[in-house]
């Protein structure tokens, strides 16, 4: 198997598709005509990349492996031609229909929040949903509301759901899944709770500000990663590492965590499930992100994200 991801890009105010081999990447329509000069036409895939792909990921991905096992032969004999400083233009690879967040799901990070946590066995996994208008892209600057005083970052490995599943058990849990991505679920601490109403916890208007959920810088399909319990990941802050962590760390697998949310709701081709973070927030810390800052978030095996930090800009009323 060729490792190879899907991205997407920005030129010219439009969105292309792209192709990760070896570390470079190549525009998808211009890589699968140099494979494939004979046809006419390529396929939905090729133009929409994976936002078209994904809806039927699961008959798409042996022709994707095919092509990328081609194209690799392909690049190595110099037919084709790589993006030029792509990292400056990477977007999202693709919008999730849906993005569930495991809370407390590694130990060490529910320990520096305060944390108190049942025993695996009596408990289940905790989740919440971030609103999809959040994401940005892998280079996109993250804006801090007027209204947020602790913006904290959170490395998250991505699993990228790939049919439609309902109530299925750990062992087939796997069927399921896409691909993977690096993901960063930035939080406002002082927004997560309230004291202006009965319930003390509020983890939407908490989670779910614009920019508040850079993925990226690809999709890595599951074919490629081994073994997604056993990544190593991190996150700096400027040049200050602030996680470093392996996914083995989780409390409840990938598995338990796909299990556990096909039993509430039916989980969609395109729907995202960030599986926690590890210790080394800001919030345990007593540090939080501010304008000038840049994050650097990296999972073993996909790639790694550079988000800087900026106030958000907000107009005056009348203006």
């Amino acid at each position: 198997m060729v490792w190879h991801a899907l991205a997407a890009y920005e030129t010219g105010g439009k969105r292309k598709s792209a192709i990760v081999l070896d570390g470079k990447v190549y525009d998808l329509a211009k890589a699968y005509k140099a494979v494939n000069p004979r046809k006419k036409n390529a396929p939905s895939w090729v133009a929409g990349g994976l936002d078209a792909a994904i809806g039927d990921w699961m008959s798409l991905r042996g022709e994707i492996n095919k092509f990328a096992a081609d194209a690799a032969k392909a690049a190595a004999t110099g037919k084709l031609g790589a993006l030029r400083n792509p990292e400056q233009r990477l977007s999202n690879p693709f919008l999730p229909g849906r993005i569930f967040c495991a809370g407390a799901n590694y130990g060490d990070h529910a320990k520096e929040m305060g944390t108190g946590l049942q025993k695996k066995n009596l408990a289940n996994p905790y989740f919440f949903i971030k609103a999809n208008t959040a994401v940005t892209g892998p280079r996109d600057t993250v804006f801090i509301p007027p209204e947020v005083k602790k913006t904290d970052w959170e490395v998250e490995l991505g699993v990228v759901i790939g049919k439609t599943c309902r109530r299925t058990t750990e062992a087939r849990a796997y069927d399921f899944i896409a691909g993977y991505t690096v993901a960063n679920d930035v939080s406002s601490r002082d927004l997560n709770s309230r004291s202006d109403y009965p319930f003390p916890q509020d983890w939407f208007q908490g989670k779910s500000h614009d920019s508040f959920a850079p993925i990226g810088p690809w999709f890595v399909p599951k074919s490629c990663i081994r073994d997604p319990q056993d990544l190593d990941l991190n996150l700096q802050v400027n040049d200050d590492m602030m996680q470093e962590s392996n996914t083995s760390n989780m409390i409840f697998n990938i598995r338990e965590q796909i299990a556990y949310l096909s039993r509430i709701v039916t989980l969609l081709p395109g729907d995202i499930i960030l599986t926690g973070t590890p210790h080394g927030v800001g919030a345990g810390r007593g540090i939080f992100l501010k304008p000038g800052d840049v994050m650097t978030t990296t999972i073993e095996k996909i790639g790694f994200m550079v988000n800087p930090i900026a106030a958000e800009k907000v107009a005056r009323k009348g203006k």
